[in-house]
């Protein structure tokens, strides 16, 4: 089966590379593997994420959101991209925690606005989780320069 081309209005141009990860300075195979661990990880959610994902899909937030988006070299639990918003569950803790920093600054240096929540924050009592979210989508933000 031939590979499938996506269609682009404008060409590439000294202002935005045809490869998009190179503006994150990710190498090819490195995109490619997060691209795969990524829909690894769809089809197989934590329980929290399942829950959070029930109340997130179809717009129920007012935005739509996204699933184990690839941004940059962190796969974003969820991501709103209209709102420049990255949900993430997890990694509050221990040695995941460090991670979890790191990963929350690249974001937050390049305009991406995170919030991050316990598991059991999640599974204990959703609605606190869903009104900081609900908080956050209404705050205004500017949108930030892209560079190249």
């Amino acid at each position: 089966m031939s590979e499938r081309r996506k269609l682009s209005i404008a060409a590439p141009s000294e202002d935005r590379p045809a490869n998009r990860t190179r503006g994150w300075n990710v190498s090819p195979n490195r995109a490619a593997a997060l691209k795969d661990r990524a829909r690894a990880q769809r089809r197989d959610p934590t329980p929290a994420q399942a829950a959070l994902w029930d109340q997130l899909k179809d717009k129920q937030l007012g935005f739509a959101f996204n699933r184990e988006v690839v941004m940059g070299s962190t796969i974003a639990d969820f991501a709103c991209k209209p709102r420049w918003l990255v949900i993430e569950i997890g990694g509050t803790e221990g040695p995941e925690a460090t991670i979890a920093e790191l990963s929350d600054r690249k974001l937050t240096e390049v305009g991406v606005r995170v919030l991050r929540f316990a598991d059991e924050q999640v599974l204990a009592d959703i609605e606190p989780v869903l009104a900081a979210i609900r908080e956050e989508l209404a705050k205004p933000f500017e949108r930030p320069l892209i560079r190249n």
